[in-house]
């Protein structure tokens, strides 16, 4: 595979900060271009960070003394340095929208984490294990931007990624009807312990927009292409409440299910067992071996155990069992910031790249 030359939007915030050590070591992508906010740009990484630095690990050494580029006024300059880039900026909904598209309009292919595009028809938004043929609606997409390379690509929110694919292996079931419970790290809010005191002994039962985006996201991550744009699914319903709670890294969720043809719990723990990913026997670097885990322990999974369970990207379930008002329900956690956030994104970009969508 040959090496790609990448960019981060965005690069001083959380997620972008977790973008900088996912792609620091990372065999196919070279990170050329660190980009943030007009106010950022002509510092050093170091500087631009002003010691908001929030990863367990130290800032990588090839990026401390990086100059730091303004992610909206320099686009003429960093289209010419990257073969794509990776968006985690921090605007209002428009703007991003805007400024991903003049991006794609340059060129230049654009790999985000932001929810601006996430409804847009002809946007595939993947999770590589579960809708990876959403990728060949970016021909499409391409013909309407008027581009030849240029495209968006985004990944889901980050709590729905810790059941839904759990929910997919028990579609053909007819999974009918679904209510998930959320309860997700302060990281998500792009904050630590230090940064919001207010959250320690401290549980908030509302997140903007959170509840909506559980509720619909999934419905086009299993939708179908149809002509030029994804067609959403309309089963499972699903209804959600969301909580954040004082945890600081690890989206957990409680699920509740029913389905058409109920199957037995051994049923479920066999298809999760033997879920295969849907990678087309392509070799991606930051793929986990096995997707999906159970554990047979009630007491599991829990967050400081199993966030960082195949590095970050592997999905952990419990607690299976049959359920009074639904049929059944069981526990799902995953790492919001690595397999919900910049890891999937990463993810999804080799897959891209390993397809022959960025080149």
């Amino acid at each position: 595979m040959k090496k790609y030359n990448v960019g981060i939007l965005g690069a001083t915030g959380m997620v972008g900060q977790r973008f900088v050590t996912l792609l620091s070591n990372h065999p196919w992508f070279n990170i050329t271009v660190l980009a943030a906010s007009k106010r950022s740009a002509s510092k050093t990484y170091v500087d631009a960070l002003n010691g908001r630095w929030s990863m367990p690990c130290a800032i990588p050494s090839a990026t401390q003394n990086m100059i730091v580029y303004d992610a909206v006024g320099d686009i003429n300059k960093i289209v010419d340095l990257v073969d794509f880039v990776f968006c985690a900026v921090d605007m209002k909904k428009d703007d991003i929208k805007a400024l991903e598209e003049m991006y794609a309009k340059a060129e230049c292919p654009v790999i985000s984490n932001n929810s601006a595009h996430r409804n847009t028809p002809d946007v595939p938004m993947i999770i590589p294990e579960v809708n990876p043929e959403h990728a060949n609606i970016i021909p499409s997409q391409q013909k309407r931007l008027g581009t030849k390379k240029g495209f968006i690509a985004v990944k889901s929110n980050c709590s729905l990624q810790c059941y839904v694919p759990a929910i997919h292996p028990l579609l053909d079931l007819g999974a009918k009807k679904v209510l998930a419970c959320t309860y997700q790290a302060i990281s998500g809010a792009g904050k630590t312990f230090s940064s919001w005191p207010e959250m320690v002994d401290n549980i908030i039962p509302f997140i903007a927009g959170e509840e909506e985006k559980s509720e619909l996201e999934p419905m086009k991550i299993w939708g179908k292409i149809v002509g030029n744009k994804i067609e959403n699914a309309t089963l499972p319903s699903i209804t959600s409440q969301c909580l954040r709670v004082p945890v600081s890294d690890g989206h957990t969720a409680a699920v509740f299910v029913s389905f058409d043809n109920k199957p037995s719990l051994e049923e479920i723990k066999e298809r999760w067992k033997n879920y295969n990913a849907l990678y087309d026997g392509i070799n991606l670097p930051s793929a986990p071996k096995q997707f999906l885990n159970y554990f047979e322990d009630p007491s599991y999974p829990q967050i400081q155990s199993a966030r960082n369970l195949e590095n970050g990207m592997g999905i952990s379930i419990g607690r299976l069992r049959q359920d009074s008002q639904y049929d059944v329900k069981f526990i799902c956690m995953s790492h919001n910031t690595i397999r919900g956030a910049a890891g999937g994104a990463v993810l999804m970009a080799e897959l891209l790249c390993a397809k022959g969508f960025i080149n």
